[in-house]
């Protein structure tokens, strides 16, 4: 799916499906690679965690590394049901993993240390609770945003911008 089909957060389209098991796995390995940059301020991991992030975000979290190392080594391994989600909540998770990833890495190199430990934190607590909590901060903003967005453009007039739903 587009990254722009996912900005136009448009819960009409045609859904794709993936196996929600693998985003989980692939927070665990991304909680392990941002915790070892936030360690050691390395730029090769940045770098790289960086890239899987875009392939995330403009391809789609089923084109990351991670996904591959799960499909090929894990999934085959587990039984029972495979519980399946929307492709679009964890594709804005990846892009906004995306830009915390590109502001830790402007300021990693320009030596802004504080922002560099900023960015990677926020990015590892949202991977951390992804990975052991099972619950996608990304993937929940998109949904709020979809559901705002839907909110909004149901208005009849300005005066109900108002009185809208609980949302």
């Amino acid at each position: 799916m587009s990254i722009t089909n996912v900005l136009k957060f448009n819960t009409n389209s045609d859904v794709q499906l993936l196996d929600a098991r693998g985003p989980r796995f692939g927070a665990v390995l991304t909680t392990i690679v941002l915790a070892a940059i936030l360690a050691t301020a390395s730029l090769p991991l940045l770098v790289w965690q960086l890239t899987v992030f875009a392939l995330g975000a403009f391809v789609g979290p089923q084109a990351t590394p991670y996904a591959w190392i799960y499909r090929t080594f894990v999934k085959p391994r587990l039984q029972g049901d495979v519980p399946t989600e929307d492709v679009r909540p964890p594709q804005f998770a990846q892009i906004v993993g995306f830009l915390f990833a590109l502001t830790a890495t402007a300021a990693l190199l320009l030596d802004a240390t504080a922002i560099f430990t900023v960015a990677i934190s926020f990015a590892l607590a949202a991977a951390f609770l992804n990975a052991v909590f099972n619950y996608c901060l990304g993937c929940e903003m998109y949904l709020l945003i979809a559901r705002a967005r839907g909110a909004v453009s149901g208005r009849k007039n300005s005066e109900d911008s108002y009185n809208l739903p609980n949302l």
